[in-house]
């Protein structure tokens, strides 16, 4: 690979600002799955900055954005470190999530209130807004309440779904930052799975909240990963969208 990122001449023509935020971070994080930027390789804002002929401002929140995702550790007074990427544990994590909340969903929209029904219109109203604001941080937050409201019903496996949510943050926002169109379908598979409560529509449930998890696994393997597949959680997924009859009934 050429030492010149093939990004340089573009980020001097974007103005300044989010933007151009936004483009720095494209940058930076396409040397890291690239693997030109090696896992545990110290980087540097100021050296970057530099290279890619932008201001120490944008560096700073393109760095911010790349923590978020998990692809670099950035301490306060430590340089920035490029983290190691499994692309197993992406696997391993939506597999799990995939059977987990697929049984409490299941459990849960059977016995859907509307008051719950009530709570996830807020929630789905919540994360639109947010995304409009381009609000990732809170997004997320609302993102993450939104889909323990659909398994609250199932008190038993609550903490081990929650503790599978929050390892998989990091690979959301892999898909999400890396691949921009995937947040309208997954507002159309949120907005379904409401639906689906409100109608407590259990094959809809299940089915909706399956592929709504396996798609994002197979969207960030997609991204680190192009040659290597999520097998565990396509299986899973073929599973549960073909059930042996009366499984689910």
């Amino acid at each position: 690979m050429s030492n010149e990122p093939a990004t340089v001449e573009a980020l001097d023509d974007v103005p300044t600002g989010r933007r151009l935020a936004l483009d720095v971070h494209a940058a930076v994080r396409a040397m890291i799955l690239s693997g030109e930027l090696e896992p545990g390789a110290p980087i540097l804002q100021a050296a970057l900055a530099r290279r890619l002929g932008v201001s120490r401002t944008p560096m700073r929140e393109a760095f911010r954005l790349l923590q978020e995702e998990g692809l670099i550790d950035n301490k306060p007074d430590q340089r920035a470190i490029v983290r190691e990427i499994d692309p197993g544990e992406i696997d391993t994590v939506y597999t799990s999530r995939v059977m987990l909340e697929a049984v409490a969903v299941s459990i849960s929209v059977r016995a859907a209130t509307p008051e719950l029904v009530s709570r996830l219109e807020d929630g789905l109203a919540r994360m639109r807004a947010l995304a409009g604001e381009d609000d990732i941080e809170h997004w997320q937050q609302a993102h993450r309440e939104f889909h323990q409201l659909t398994t609250e019903g199932v008190p038993a496996l609550h903490d081990t779904i929650c503790s599978l949510g929050e390892r998989a943050e990091r690979f959301l926002r892999l898909a999400q930052l890396g691949n921009p169109g995937a947040s309208s379908r997954w507002d159309a598979e949120h907005e379904t799975l409401v639906q689906a409560f409100r109608l407590r529509d259990h094959d809809l449930a299940v089915r909706t909240i399956a592929q709504h998890l396996a798609r994002t696994a197979f969207t960030a393997m997609a991204d680190i990963a192009p040659h290597q597949d999520a097998t565990a959680t396509r299986a899973a997924l073929n599973l549960l969208l073909t059930p042996p009859a009366g499984s689910f009934h």
